[in-house]
């Protein structure tokens, strides 16, 4: 057996490779003996899903929460300690490890995915080919999420693309986009072309995959200025080809943008809205988890536990790291509920927006003004840094009244989710949702009509294309949605855009004060590192220098030093 490094001790699947490939063992699963039945298979899919979930069970360290922190439109956060929010922010480093949990969790996936490949031929039984295309496409399309995902954190990342693993260096950016587009191309071609309905919720279809597949070229054209996607197989995926996927995507699928945007979040629900004169004032009703409007979602459920297993993977954490710190979050601040305090909004994303689209319902409608919106609100509460008087809240603890008695999160009546802050929340993370789909396609085709189709939604006036409206749709459209910082790196505006936050009135528990520039300043750090973060060193350890660290990253003068 070869000798394996970094990503046997990071997947943790391998710790028992030894025993697991080279004894015979008939009462345990082994590549012998599974997978062989459908149930097998679905097992299997599911173990590549699980990686969704275990990189949010640590989520101050995943791909979604730094490019939320580090966007211009968040700052840090958190309490005074917290200094890996604030160091997202300020793109500076705070750990030798810092995303060692998102690291091992995605090669997890991929070493699965490689797994999955080579032998679901194994399997017998099929009810049609339909099916098992369904979840070998399933498959690809994580493969290529997980990759990508690592990229845009990353940039050059080792590929592996077998469960033959060796120590392996970074690979050309050239190459993981490559394997990227094939994966996805193949994802495209074997799914079957059924409405997402018929497809369980949380599941990838070939619609998520046209989907993710323009998000990809836009990135990797953008980023790296090509005007192609190239292949594995060779060739190239070309602007015409995604356009003509997304349209597809766009006419044949079934989703759809929900009637009300402000339906998308969760403080319209049925238990919150009793007690919420906003939700009440609006007619909103919520459209759930799995709604026509989400191509593919990260799902959360209620089996979180404090044991051994320590599950929290299973609830969005991501909604308790937004929640108000403590003293807030209470009935003073309903129904916006308790949490660490993660990511105040930028007062100029509230300036900007209000001075371009005044009559924008999307405003109100995704961000907290503690001013207006709460009945009470401490600034300060439990050391509160970075703090703003802005709050988004597409991603928040929700509270709810229980016969009077207010609770943590609504789900606890609405899932019978535990009656606890930190493991109440089963809300989805949306990854891709159609509106975004409709403006890659503005975007691509430099065309007003699907621009204009997300406008019409918030009862804004038709406008011309440009570029220009564009960046602003999508700002507005989907804000706190974990793509303005990538939108930012493509488009090679992040440098001016992340150095506009220096001098934004912010209070650090309770005093006034103004955000300042750390490590040389917002645009120096991403000129130095590109956009791109530092690799674990643990990771560079065990590879016995065979992977190298990011530029930008290494020295003292990256650590963040705290206020």
């Amino acid at each position: 057996m070869k000798k394996i490094f970094l990503f046997v001790l990071a997947i943790g699947l391998l710790s028992s490779c030894e025993k697991f490939l080279d004894t015979e063992s008939f009462d345990k699963k082994n590549t012998g003996n599974f997978p062989v039945t459908i149930a097998d298979a679905n097992s299997m899919l599911t173990g590549i899903y699980t990686s969704l979930n275990t990189a949010m069970s640590n989520p101050q360290h995943s791909h979604f929460y730094m490019a939320e922190l580090a966007s211009d439109d968040r700052f840090g956060g958190g309490g005074e300690n917290d200094r890996d929010m604030q160091g997202l922010d300020h793109l500076m480093n705070t750990q030798p490890d810092r995303f060692l949990s998102f690291w091992s969790a995605r090669y997890q996936g991929i070493f699965r995915a490689n797994m999955a490949i080579e032998s679901i031929d194994n399997v017998s039984g099929w009810t049609d080919d339909a099916q098992k295309q369904q979840l070998l496409g399933e498959v690809y399309f994580l493969r290529a999420l997980y990759y990508l995902e690592l990229s845009q954190l990353f940039g050059e990342v080792p590929l592996l693309t077998s469960t033959l693993v060796t120590n392996v260096p970074k690979s050309p950016a050239d190459e993981t986009y490559a394997v990227i587009a094939e994966d996805l191309k193949t994802a495209i071609e074997i799914m079957p072309s059924s409405p997402y309905t018929s497809v369980a919720s949380g599941h990838a279809t070939k619609w998520a995959a046209q989907a993710l597949m323009a998000r990809v070229f836009l990135f990797y054209t953008g980023y790296y200025n090509k005007t192609e996607l190239p292949l594995m197989s060779g060739g190239a995926v070309t602007k015409a080809q995604v356009v003509q996927w997304l349209e597809d995507c766009i006419k044949d699928s079934g989703h759809d943008l929900v009637s009300d945007f402000r339906n998308l979040w969760p403080y319209s629900n049925r238990f919150t809205k009793a007690d919420y004169p906003y939700a009440q004032e609006n007619n909103l009703e919520y459209a759930g988890d799995g709604n026509k409007e989400i191509v593919f979602a990260i799902k959360f459920g209620t089996l979180a536990d404090w044991g051994d297993t320590y599950k929290l993977g299973y609830t969005n954490q991501m909604n308790l790291h937004s929640g108000l710190r403590s003293n807030n979050g209470q009935a003073g601040t309903f129904p916006f509920g308790q949490g660490w305090g993660a990511g105040p909004v930028n007062s100029n994303l509230w300036n900007a927006w209000q001075q371009a689209e005044p009559t924008d319902i999307r405003r109100t409608g995704s961000i907290i003004n503690v001013e207006t919106d709460l009945d009470s609100y401490i600034y300060g509460a439990d050391n509160q840094m970075e703090e703003t008087g802005f709050w988004q809240k597409k991603y928040i603890a929700i509270t709810a009244y229980d016969g009077g008695t207010l609770i943590p999160s609504y789900a606890i009546l609405a899932d019978a989710a535990q009656a606890d802050y930190q493991l109440a929340h089963t809300q989805d993370l949306i990854l891709i949702r159609f509106a975004d789909v409709l403006l890659m396609h503005a975007e691509l085709t430099e065309t007003n009509t699907n621009l204009n189709r997300v406008r019409a939604r918030v009862n804004l006036p038709s406008i011309p294309y440009s570029l220009g409206a564009l960046k602003r749709e999508r700002r507005w459209e989907l804000a706190f949605e974990g793509l303005r910082y990538f939108d930012l790196m493509r488009w090679h505006d992040a440098a001016d855009a992340l150095a506009q936050q220096e001098g934004v009135a912010i209070k650090n528990k309770g005093i006034d004060t103004q955000m300042r520039a750390f490590g040389g300043g917002y645009r120096s750090r991403f000129e130095a590192t590109g956009g791109f973060w530092p690799v674990p060193l643990s990771q560079i350890a065990l590879s016995d220098g065979v992977l190298t660290q990011n530029k930008g990253w290494g020295e003292s003068t990256h650590e963040f030093p705290g206020w």
